[in-house]
């Protein structure tokens, strides 16, 4: 069995879709089980793999969880970094660490999506006519690798 039963994948890719309805970002949710050095580099190249910087307004966020080695990144696209603070991602950083250490995956990635969802409608609320540019499902790298 994976990181998480169906069950929970459903409610994962469930909440993205519900989070999306509030702004016109895009999230997308990459598991690994381990990371090698720094889980942002690593976050950073699953982005432009999964052709995460063509949105039309290049506001797609990833959040990336390497479950064994206990780390994890959010990362956003050149059009979320042109109008947010600094620390724009803090808050949210700090909700999923916490879910995270009391070993509880799925409600850290939960409040993980609908933080950044919250923060980004302020800035790229949902317009009418807006389309789901990206799959909202959740990549698990680590089960696409060959042996």
């Amino acid at each position: 069995m994976g990181v998480f039963t169906e069950e929970e994948q459903e409610l994962i890719t469930n909440t993205i879709a519900e989070a999306e309805k509030a702004t016109s970002g895009e999230i997308r949710i990459v598991v690994d089980k381990h990371c090698e050095g720094d889980p942002f580099e690593r976050a950073t190249g699953y982005f432009a793999k999964l052709g995460m910087d063509k949105t039309a307004k290049h506001n797609g966020v990833l959040i990336y969880l390497a479950y064994e080695d206990h780390k994890f990144a959010i990362i956003g696209d050149s059009g979320i970094h042109k109008v947010v603070p600094e620390n724009f991602w803090e808050t949210t950083h700090i909700a999923m660490k916490a879910h995270f250490a009391g070993g509880n995956l799925v409600q850290g990635i939960i409040a993980g999506i609908v933080l950044a969802a919250e923060r980004m409608a302020t800035f790229f609320p949902f317009e009418s006519g807006d389309i789901n540019e990206l799959p909202n499902d959740i990549v698990f790298m680590d089960q696409q690798k060959t042996v």
